[in-house]
């Protein structure tokens, strides 16, 4: 009769995070995904039923695991108390670099599911969740600095800003996966420049920025 209660009260201390975390550990620990739901279950003794109160899917689990790298982040960021007074530039360094710091705490992980799943444009579904939050904070960022523009014709427009951002983003996941350097100091120089230029793409002085990324970019796929 006791071993129903157990179960019951360890049942009980199931979560997302903790599915979350077993998943991440299987991966690391077997450089494989785990076979089957079922037995990802059994082998922590919880039910089938407790994985899908959370999840679909192992790809709905390693969607999940990508929206709470950026949840994350932005909570990080947001209890700077330098954040509220950050102008759109600035916001979007500080979510990169603090992004990236956050993937490299569990870059072992990253690594593997991005390799494995190939191409990030074409068969990476885990990060639709990342594409659909980064958008939605990018737009935020370009109403702000619309709200600020003084004239109409120069307000940016949030569909193309938004895709923008997701297109850097996943050029700075490529760059940061074959970064070499200590401490991915190249992958910050690559921050720095890729968003820079971005916003004076929009502010409409681009010239000097673009040079400078693109020679960055010529000397590290040269070195």
């Amino acid at each position: 009769m006791a071993r129903p209660k157990k179960i019951k009260e360890q049942q009980e201390e199931v979560t997302q995070n903790r599915i979350m975390e077993w998943y991440m550990n299987y991966v690391l620990e077997n450089g494989r995904e785990p076979g089957t739901v079922y037995k990802f279950a059994k082998d922590h003794e919880i039910s089938e039923s407790d994985f899908y109160n959370f999840f679909g899917s192992f790809e709905g689990l390693k969607m999940a695991i990508w929206e709470r790298f950026f949840e994350h982040t932005l909570k990080v960021m947001q209890k700077s108390p330098e954040y509220a007074a950050f102008n759109p530039r600035e916001k979007m360094l500080s979510l990169y670099f603090t992004f990236f710091e956050m993937l490299t705490a569990n870059r072992s992980y990253v690594l593997f599911t991005l390799k494995h799943e190939g191409s990030m444009f074409k068969n990476a579904g885990q990060l639709r969740a990342l594409r659909r939050e980064l958008k939605a904070y990018a737009t935020q960022l370009i109403r702000e600095g619309n709200e600020e523009a003084r004239a109409r014709l120069v307000k940016r427009s949030e569909s193309i800003f938004s895709e923008a951002a997701w297109i850097q983003l996943v050029f700075l996941l490529k760059f940061w996966m074959n970064d070499n350097s200590p401490q991915f100091e190249s992958t910050d120089l690559a921050i720095e420049k890729s968003v820079n230029t971005a916003f004076d793409l929009y502010e409409n002085t681009p010239l000097e920025r673009a040079l400078d990324f693109g020679k960055f970019l010529w000397k590290e796929k040269m070195s």
